[in-house]
């Protein structure tokens, strides 16, 4: 028998149909989305909601399609990072880090990634399949039970976990306005960050969404030498045409792009590739994004040093850019994009795609 559709599966006017169909106003899917908002764990704690309608909504729908199968903890309790079953069997990663004055959601948009970068965890593993809107959303949703248990609230939410955002464009788009609706989670889209590799036809289409995302390049080089090896899709896509796609974006939003450099030590983390970056991006509306390598197993990549850090860091601001070394959370909880899923597949068959 199959199992009951996801409630976010339904979209607003798919969930006021459905309540029609059971003689219920209207406005019982704002209560219903509030209380999934505010972390509700069944239908039954929806206590607003009259119990008959509940019972039905017990009968006919499951409160998210998630199903956590390993949870890694780290940072004295900070960060919490969840592996995911999805229906049919892939899964995906969701990191929730926690901050003096904000909750932050590092979500997943694809099971596996296509992209195939060599430092990163996730592409060790055979691409999965591209997540559904409510499957990215449910996410989104679980961090919000998870963090009201503590009284907090989830407020910020960057598309950095496993997979290429761009490549899932769609579901990726209609998430994001079902997180900002007011009536579920209402996270402001000037607090979520889109981040791409690189998919230039879709930045340009992003720019038409009237979204105020933020959005994030993965950039990690300014040569096409090298990032044709560290980010493929820059075969595909040079990076000039990126960061002018990206310039594009920043020019119809008024929003400032942010640039990610994962450092790699005696790779792209010396005084020549400082040079490369601000001559790349030299009068751009940008911030640079300085990510310490979180070592991956059977990788030829390490950490650099901590000097080694400060140095380059000191390079980049001396090219006039506005520079930023992300703290680095979760060492000890498989902390890099697709690690704890590493850990916990290593010893079971992956599922075919």
């Amino acid at each position: 028998m199959d199992s009951p559709r996801p409630i976010l599966s339904l979209s607003a006017p798919e969930l006021e149909a459905w309540l029609e169909q059971h003689e219920a106003p209207a406005y019982r899917r704002k209560q219903v989305w509030t209380w999934l908002a505010r972390g509700a764990p069944g239908f039954s704690a929806m206590r607003d909601v009259p119990k008959a309608l509940r019972d039905q909504l017990e009968r006919e729908f499951r409160i998210t399609s998630l199903h956590p199968i390993a949870v890694s903890q780290a940072d004295h309790g900070l960060t919490t990072k969840t592996l995911f079953e999805l229906d049919g069997g892939h899964s995906v990663e969701a990191v929730v880090m926690r901050y003096a004055d904000r909750a932050t959601l590092c979500i997943s948009s694809q099971a596996g990634c296509p992209i195939g970068c060599p430092f990163c965890a996730t592409g060790k593993f055979p691409f999965g399949r591209n997540l559904k809107t409510h499957e990215i959303v449910e996410q989104a949703v679980d961090a919000e039970r998870l963090l009201a248990a503590e009284a907090r609230r989830l407020s910020h939410i960057v598309f950095m976990g496993m997979g290429e955002p761009m490549a899932n464009y769609h579901a990726v788009v209609e998430s994001v306005r079902r997180l900002s609706d007011p009536d579920l989670l209402a996270i402001s889209p000037r607090r979520i960050v889109v981040s791409t590799s690189g998919l230039i036809p879709r930045i340009e289409e992003l720019a038409g969404e009237n979204l105020p995302v933020t959005l994030a390049i993965s950039l990690h080089a300014a040569r096409d030498e090298l990032r044709d090896v560290l980010v493929p899709i820059n075969r595909k896509y040079p990076v000039r045409d990126l960061v002018d796609a990206a310039q594009g974006y920043a020019d119809k939003t008024g929003r400032r792009v942010s640039y990610e450099w994962v450092m790699l030590a005696g790779v792209n983390d010396t005084e020549r590739d400082a040079k490369e970056l601000g001559g790349l991006l030299k009068r751009k509306l940008a911030h640079v994004n300085l990510i310490p390598f979180n070592p991956v197993e059977d990788t030829p990549y390490r950490a650099p040093e901590r000097a080694s850090i400060r140095a380059f860091k000191a390079f980049v601001e001396a090219q006039g850019l506005n520079v930023t070394v992300r703290d680095t959370r979760g060492r000890e909880a498989d902390a890099a994009c697709g690690q704890l899923h590493e850990r916990v597949m290593r010893n079971r068959q992956p599922v075919e795609a």
